[in-house]
């Protein structure tokens, strides 16, 4: 009749959840049994014993309330899998939120990434009081974590969490909570490639980087495929913690072309921090923080657009600091980007923007056999239309000038004005981003410095000095490559002639409001209004830099960074009165359209007796 239950089908291993009839409850019942009607047969069965527990879901308070808005009614686990998070607010301004988990007393770095309701590992968009449901992602339950929070994972800060009991009793996991969710997802076509016998293949960066592997004896041989332009290189390498992607105490290879050379490269590097390497620390070749370079080029090649390059290296190696053991027992997260190379054919800083970075945790077996997931093989050449660069500033007659800390603007900032790669972060003086400064020979100028005094954490610490040099980065230099440049101001010696900078100050950033929206910001002064400067110690101190610039002071030198390379532009020095006859009794930022200035400049040069070599 209408309403019977199908007859039982095979099963094996299956997990079945039952729905007692006519509103019946578990208390209502004592046995519960596989039974065949037909022979009256019992083919087994279970008691419920009186007084049952049953398990039942858990409500939680709210989210604490920490940042961007973040708050909720309570929190309820409805299974071993499942929250429920109704009326939840959230301003979506985190530039790389997500909801977390993990272990310890607090929200820390080494949590886990949960998809959203609709199942995408995107950064969180923002919430207006809705009511969702979140499912812990693989063998994961509640019973394994502490907490769950609203995480920014570029910048370490918690936007709020609540704390799971550790005296749980929820129902098991098995779908019975999971509502159905309406989305829409963008069709993707791909070219898939042909599984060759014996070929591991993953997507790291889609669209742009594969990684192939295979074990050998006692080599991991390993081949990127990476969409790359010739002054990029392409990075890969085991992540500094399992779990998710971290820079810091990763070990990876750099590849890349040398354009120099005309070879193919590939170079062990260590990262014992988010910096610039400055020869002891930051992002380094093992070679300059005396390792030793663990890798064999095998082969490389580049046509249309597209470079591979293979290469080989111990599974355990002899360096137990600056390399990392591949393991064949288990999978172990790894990390890859793409990035710019700086003058010295180093990895300089990549974009954050998930296109050209690992954001989520990529594992891989390296024992695996025939572990082919990649659908594209990066065959096709893409060329990418560059923006238009933002135009740029100038400061002129100006005696005094800060110097601070903020972001590169991507394509049409830094690199677009100086043609160089940028690491990532830029000098901001007079909160203009590398302005372009005139001084007078025989004047003094000051500059107000917060460039970051913390030698114990090289990202923030960043020295102003004046220098012949247009990269900067002294204090990386060889004592041969320092008397090749000639610094002007910012340094001085010890009783031993070693260089040391003197103008440091308290650490000033213009930092993103959400964002780095560069790729759709026209000029920089919108694109200052995404930004807010945080300074990390509100009673800190500058430091002053004064400079007296002399006559024999070449009319073209630099700002630059002490300690890193690229963060600085020029100088222009001109003679006594020169800035006041282009400027007139007031001193410019920028507001003058940079032809009209190069006129008037070479019109008060032509007037001007010759100056002698």
């Amino acid at each position: 009749m209408d309403g019977e239950p199908p007859v039982l089908q095979q099963h094996t291993n299956t997990d079945i959840i039952l729905k007692l009839p006519m509103g019946k409850r578990i208390r209502d019942i004592r046995w519960l049994s596989v039974w065949c009607r037909r022979f009256t047969v019992d083919f087994g069965e279970i008691f419920i014993p009186p007084g049952l527990d049953v398990p039942k879901p858990r409500v939680l308070p709210e989210f604490k309330r920490l940042a961007h808005g973040l708050r909720s009614s309570n929190i309820s686990i409805l299974d071993a899998k499942t929250f429920y998070i109704p009326n939840l607010h959230y301003d979506g301004a985190g530039p790389d939120a997500y909801f977390w988990v993990g272990n310890g007393s607090e929200p820390n770095i080494m949590g886990t990434k949960v998809p959203n309701e609709v199942g995408s590992l995107d950064p969180l968009r923002g919430y207006q009081g809705e009511d969702i449901e979140i499912q812990l992602p693989g063998n994961l339950t509640v019973y394994d974590i502490d907490w769950l929070a609203v995480w920014c994972v570029e910048y370490r800060h918690n936007f709020g969490h609540v704390y799971i009991p550790k005296d749980l009793d929820v129902p098991p996991a098995l779908g019975q909570t999971k509502i159905a969710t309406t989305t829409t997802t963008s069709s993707v076509i791909t070219q898939p490639t042909s599984k060759s016998t014996n070929v591991n293949c993953k997507e790291l960066l889609r669209g742009k980087l594969n990684v192939m592997w295979e074990v050998m004896d006692e080599f991991i041989v390993i081949e990127l495929v990476g969409r790359i332009r010739e002054d990029q290189y392409m990075a890969f390498g085991i992540s500094g913690t399992h779990g998710h992607p971290q820079m810091i105490g990763a070990d990876v290879v750099v590849a890349f072309y040398d354009r120099r050379q005309r070879r193919f490269r590939a170079e062990d590097y260590y990262m014992s921090s988010l910096a610039q390497c400055d020869g002891k620390l930051g992002v380094c070749p093992d070679e300059r923080i005396g390792g030793k370079n663990d890798v064999e080029i095998l082969a490389g090649d580049r046509s249309y657009g597209v470079t591979k390059i293979k290469y080989r290296r111990l599974l355990q190696t002899n360096e137990a600091v600056n390399d990392r053991a591949y393991p064949l027992d288990r999978q172990i997260s790894v990390i890859a980007a793409i990035g710019p190379l700086n003058s010295r054919d180093e990895a300089n800083a990549h974009s954050h923007t998930g296109t050209e970075v690992t954001v989520d945790d990529v594992q891989i077996d390296f024992a695996s056999k025939n572990d082919h997931t990649c659908t594209d093989a990066l065959n096709s050449f893409r060329q990418e239309d560059d923006p238009e660069p933002w135009p740029k500033h100038t400061i002129l007659g100006e005696k005094t000038i800060t110097a601070r800390i903020g972001p590169t603007g991507g394509k049409r900032g830094y690199m677009a004005i100086t043609g160089h790669p940028p690491w990532g972060i830029a000098w901001y003086m007079n909160d203009l981003l590398i302005p372009e400064i005139y001084v007078e020979r025989g004047q003094t100028y000051t500059f107000i410095v917060e460039g970051g005094d913390d030698t114990a954490q090289p990202a923030k610490y960043h020295p102003l000095y004046i220098t012949s040099s247009n990269e900067g980065g002294y204090g990386q230099l060889s004592s041969a490559q320092e008397r090749r440049e000639t610094v002007y101001a910012g340094v001085e010696y010890d009783s031993d002639g070693n260089a040391y900078p003197i103008a440091a100050g308290r650490y000033c950033e213009w930092k993103h409001n959400t964002i780095d929206r560069w790729a759709e910001i026209a000029t920089f002064d919108e694109y200052k209004k995404t930004l807010t400067l945080s300074c990390d110690d509100p009673t800190g101190q500058p430091a002053y830099l004064n400079w007296t610039v002399l006559d024999e002071t070449p009319d073209l030198v630099y700002y630059q960074c002490f300690t890193h390379r690229n963060l600085g532009w020029k100088i222009h020095v001109v003679n006594p009165g020169e800035t006041s006859k282009i400027s007139g009794s007031h001193g410019l930022h920028g507001s003058v359209p940079s032809n009209l200035l190069y006129v008037l400049l070479l019109l008060t040069l032509a007037l001007l007796p010759p100056r002698g070599f």
